[in-house]
C-alpha cells in the first residue's frame, strides 16, 4: 500500500509539472491532473507545491475525456468572472477555477468583518456562481507571518467563515461551500517585505465540479 501511494504521489507531481506546459490548453491540463489526482493525493501534492488551492483542484479532478469536458465548462464560467471581477484575480487551473481577493478588497487590516466594498465585490461573484449551481466552492483564508501562528490561523478561519456566511445569505446553498483557514502556512510571496506580506494576506475561492456536473460531463464525453 505504501509503495502504491508513493507511486500515486509521483504521478500526481508529474501531472502538476505537465500541467505547467505552455503548449497545453487548460482543459488538457485538467485531464492530465485528474488522471493522477484524487483527494488524498491532491492534498499531498498541494502541500508539496506550497499551494493549497491547487491541491484542492487536483483532489476534485476526474481526468481523461470527462475532465476535458469539465474544463471547457469552467472556461466559460471563468471568462464571465473575469468580465465582472475587476478587483480579483481569476485563474483557470486544471478542472477548476481559482479566484483570489487581496485582503484590502475584503477586510480592514487584522479584521474579519467584511467591509462595504467587499460586499459589492462578493455580490458580483455570487451572481456568476448562481448561474452555475453545479459547482463546489472552497473558501481559503490566508495571512502573512506577522503575529502568533495560532492567532493568524484563527483570523484566517474567521475571514473564510465571514465570506462563507455572506455567500450563503446571498443565495448560495450551504452544501456547496467549504471553508479552510491556512493562516501563515501557505505564502505566495516573501514575508520579509511589506509588498510580499500584502500579497500573502488574501482569500481564495476554489471552484470545482460537483458530482452532478461530473456525471453530466461523463455522459457528454461518451456521446
Amino acid at each position: 500500500m505504501k509503495t502504491l501511494r508513493q507511486f500515486s504521489i509521483m504521478m500526481a507531481l508529474f501531472a502538476v509539472m505537465a500541467a505547467g506546459c505552455k503548449s497545453m490548453s487548460r482543459s488538457q491540463k485538467g485531464a492530465v491532473i485528474g488522471t493522477a489526482g484524487g483527494g488524498a493525493v491532491g492534498a499531498v501534492v498541494g502541500k508539496a507545491a506550497g499551494n493549497t488551492a491547487m491541491g484542492a483542484i487536483i483532489g476534485a479532478a476526474v481526468g481523461g475525456v470527462t475532465g476535458a469536458v469539465i474544463g471547457r465548462k469552467m472556461d466559460k464560467q471563468a471568462e464571465e468572472m473575469k468580465e465582472v471581477l475587476g478587483d480579483a484575480e481569476v485563474r483557470r487551473e486544471g478542472e477548476g477555477i481559482v479566484v483570489v481577493f487581496k485582503e484590502q478588497v475584503l477586510f480592514a487590516y487584522d479584521k474579519s468583518e467584511l467591509n462595504t466594498q467587499a460586499k459589492v465585490n462578493l455580490d458580483k461573484l455570487t451572481n456568476v456562481l448562481k448561474k452555475y449551481p453545479d459547482t463546489d466552492i472552497q473558501i481559503i483564508g490566508h495571512t502573512d507571518s506577522r503575529g502568533a501562528e495560532d492567532y493568524n490561523l484563527s483570523l484566517s478561519e474567521r475571514r473564510a467563515r465571514s465570506v462563507s456566511g455572506y455567500l450563503n445569505g446571498s443565495g448560495i446553498a450551504n452544501n456547496r461551500i467549504a471553508i479552510k483557514g491556512m493562516g501563515e502556512l501557505d505564502p505566495i510571496a516573501t514575508n520579509d517585505t511589506d509588498e510580499g506580506r500584502a500579497m500573502n494576506r488574501r482569500v481564495e475561492f476554489v471552484i470545482t465540479a460537483n458530482e452532478k456536473m461530473k456525471a453530466e460531463s461523463m455522459r457528454e464525453s461518451n456521446q
